[in-house]
């Protein structure tokens, strides 16, 4: 066998010749690359395979089998106590049916802003707003584009999540039109007043320690003095003291009860 001069030397100085190509490499580099075959090329629909039917009118089908989504979940803690209907059942009432149908319901893009707030006993809390744009996928490829918002309080890191939780709710609720035998908005009318003052801390306390004011309205207080978020706020009490509402009216409450003054 033939050998070029640069071999020779290579041989002689005990190396090898690093810039001759082993038949390996030389058949690896020549190789043409090929992709692997799409294993859904030759995919056709079996018996329990979706119609393959647009995306709307899959989402319509999804639509007639959902119908009411009642609120059969109560919140009771913190002398509060409230309907409502959780992310979980509306997630469970849809899920089996999107699948059926062939839809999925993918978050294609969140913008989430945050600000820090306080409760009204001062813990630090951060609210999230997550605007979530939605592709609603049909079962042969085509898509619907949505978007939604939810809003979420967290005293640490579950903020977001919360959020683009309720997005998701709220995404199935309006975009399904589900009904969900909520009180009607027409139902009621409420009258504005003709720029009535709010209430202040002052009159809150005089009303607390007022001695006719009984433990149910002591309550119903406390509940006001939530949803204005004053209960941190303090106020000079019958000694002359600073005190907080929250402590006021939970310490004039066990009073009354109790049978005190």
């Amino acid at each position: 066998m033939s050998t070029t001069i640069q071999e020779r030397a290579a041989a002689a100085a005990g190396r090898a010749d690093t810039t001759a190509a082993s038949p390996a490499v030389e058949a690896e580099q020549t190789t043409e690359y090929r992709p692997a075959p799409d294993p859904m090329a030759d995919y056709e629909p079996g018996e329990q395979d979706p119609e393959m039917v647009p995306v709307h009118l899959a989402w319509l089908r999804v639509r007639r089998e959902v119908r009411a989504i009642a609120k059969g979940e109560q919140y009771n803690g913190g002398g509060t106590r409230f309907n409502f209907r959780g992310v979980d059942t509306v997630v469970n009432t849809f899920g089996p049916v999107t699948l059926r149908h062939g839809v999925s319901v993918l978050p294609v893009n969140v913008e989430a802003s945050y600000r820090d707030t306080t409760t009204s006993k001062g813990n630090k809390m951060r609210e999230c707003t997550a605007r979530v744009t939605w592709l609603i996928v049909g079962p042969v490829g085509d898509t619907l584009t949505l978007q939604t918002q939810g809003e979420a309080l967290d005293s640490a890191d579950k903020g977001t999540a919360k959020a683009q939780s309720v997005a998701l709710r709220v995404l199935l609720l309006t975009s399904g039109l589900t009904p969900t035998h909520d009180k009607d908005p027409d139902a009621s009318l409420i009258e504005r007043g003709n720029d009535a003052p709010a209430r202040s801390a002052e009159s809150y306390r005089d009303e607390i320690l007022e001695k006719g004011t009984s433990p149910a309205r002591l309550k119903q207080i406390n509940y006001e003095l939530t949803n204005l978020r004053m209960l941190a706020r303090k106020v000079q009490n019958e000694t002359g003291e600073w005190e907080t509402l929250d402590a006021l009216g939970g310490r004039i409450y066990g009073e009354r009860v109790g049978g005190g003054a």
